[in-house]
């Protein structure tokens, strides 16, 4: 009997340990116009060709900033000497095959981790180029001080931080604010008020190349680098009557909020006369369509920022120093946010512990955050002194709620979900699986392989006790004094 209790025991403990840019230039629609020609010239050839036109092309306005090969080499030389927390990879090329190269900066570059990740992109416009020096003095001060920055520290730790330093390095040679084939980057994204930019084969190669990357990767946040004015410019960027107001998205708060981080981390830009606080809505500045920081909100679940940094576009080469130092905590700063406010978490299953992809949604709030497929962690910005009805949601579970109240630092949110009960009472637990050619299979092994090993364990352990039953029989008789028979 004492067996009996310890393989219940065991088969019970089995069962339930497994399942528990804008830039200066005042615009309404773009025009239909796109350049689709395309040179048969290989992507090397093209780019030689192109360089070599550079003498033709240079003005005393580029001296003293890096050229194309300049900025490809300094990205180069960083992962080289920084190797132990960045990484160098590539999105795609330009119109004239120029590489759009990227530094990842985290204590485990290209590992996939429970951690939010940031982007910087610069030199969206061709003729605004302090951003792609700035993101490269931002990288070295990384590099440089994360070990004895509590800051830097902070980002390479906790943050995987990506930064495209030149979306446009054909504009950027050319001296003018479209690419090659003189597309506005910054109105080339697909618009969520008017059909502009849907045609996939007109898009410029820039551009499908940041929306692919997006595709790929997860990003919680954002900002873009222009030039021209100074100011944190956030959502919306168009209005539905192309009428100049304030347009607010669903998380106006919280974008103003980010616009301010930067604006009062910045030496001078919350002081402007022109911008309240130094922050504007993109709507009531004036309208753009086909823009890439609504793109980021709306299809890449990305919250971006773009931020004009100097009153010139492009300044003398020797005010770069100055431009950096004031611009320097506004960046830090603002990466920096990601993990030191809004709520942070991992979505499970109750049934069997499993992580869930699932969504977080604010009450109140028309916007949907969506958990990674990998850790299930999620990672929502939030404006801090408020209180918040959180809801986690993954379909064939039940959502859970739960109340807060948000302080200036981050707070951390794990949610357990309980699998739906379907009519006849059976739980039905999805976890990770889109039902697609192999979800049926998936889902009939995770649930239904607990209950036949036990039903396996239960079978081999009766027979266990009935062969020996049976020897103890056999035994007992085979042990029975003889009987006389008495006439």
């Amino acid at each position: 009997m004492k067996l009996f209790f310890f393989f219940a025991l065991l088969v019970f403990f089995l069962y339930f340990s497994s399942s528990t840019a804008r830039g200066p230039i005042h615009s309404s629609l773009p025009s239909g116009f796109r350049n689709g020609s395309r040179i048969s010239f290989s992507d090397s050839v093209r780019r030689q060709l192109f360089q070599d036109k550079q003498s033709k092309l240079s003005d005393d306005r580029a001296k003293g900033y890096m050229t194309n090969s300049d900025l490809e080499e300094a990205v180069k030389e960083f992962g080289r000497r920084c190797s132990n927390i960045s990484r160098i990879y590539s999105i795609g090329k330009s119109v004239h095959g120029v590489p759009l190269w990227v530094i990842e900066i985290s204590d485990k570059p290209g590992e996939k981790e429970p951690e939010p990740a940031f982007k910087f992109v610069g030199n969206v416009h061709g003729d605004e180029p302090v951003g792609r020096e700035l993101l490269l003095r931002l990288a070295n001060w990384i590099c440089d001080n994360y070990i004895k920055d509590s800051l830097a520290r902070l980002i390479v730790e906790n943050i995987h931080l990506h930064i495209l330093p030149s979306m446009n390095p054909d504009g950027y040679f050319l001296r003018r604010r479209g690419n090659a084939n003189n597309i506005d980057l910054n109105r080339d994204f697909p618009d969520q008020f008017f059909p502009v930019n849907n045609d996939i084969n007109a898009r410029q190669p820039e551009t499908r190349a940041v929306m692919n990357w997006l595709r790929e990767m997860q990003f919680a946040a954002s900002a873009s680098l222009h030039g021209g004015a100074l100011v944190a410019n956030y959502p919306w960027d168009g209005t539905e009557d192309k009428r100049r107001n304030y347009y607010a998205c669903p998380d106006d708060d919280t974008f103003r909020f980010m616009a301010s981080i930067y604006s009062h981390s910045h030496h001078n830009m919350s002081l402007s006369k022109e911008f309240p606080g130094g922050i504007t809505n993109g709507a009531l500045w004036y309208p753009i369509y086909g823009g890439m920081q609504d793109w980021n909100y709306i299809h890449a679940g990305c919250f971006e920022l773009t931020l004009e940094i100097s009153d010139n576009k492009w300044p003398n080469a020797n005010e770069i120093p100055t431009l950096w130092e004031y611009n320097k905590m506004s960046l830090l700063n603002l990466a920096a946010s990601l993990v030191k406010t809004g709520i942070h978490g991992r979505i499970f299953s109750s049934d069997s512990g499993m992580p869930l992809p699932g969504s977080v949604m604010i009450k109140g709030i028309n916007y949907t955050v969506k958990a990674g497929k990998g850790f299930a962690d999620y990672h929502r910005l939030l404006a801090p002194g408020e209180r918040y009805e959180v809801v986690a949601t993954m379909p064939g579970y039940k959502p859970k709620t739960t109340r807060i109240s948000l302080d200036e630092a981050a707070m951390t949110l794990d949610f357990i979900l309980d699998p739906e009960v379907t009519t006849k009472g059976s739980l039905r637990s999805i976890n990770d699986c889109k039902c697609e050619s192999n979800c049926g299979l998936e889902f009939f092994w995770r649930v239904h392989s607990q209950v036949y090993f036990i039903l396996i364990v239960v079978s081999v352990f009766l027979c266990f006790l009935l062969k020996r039953r049976m020897k103890i029989n056999i035994l007992n008789h085979r042990q029975l004094p003889k009987r006389s028979v008495q006439v």
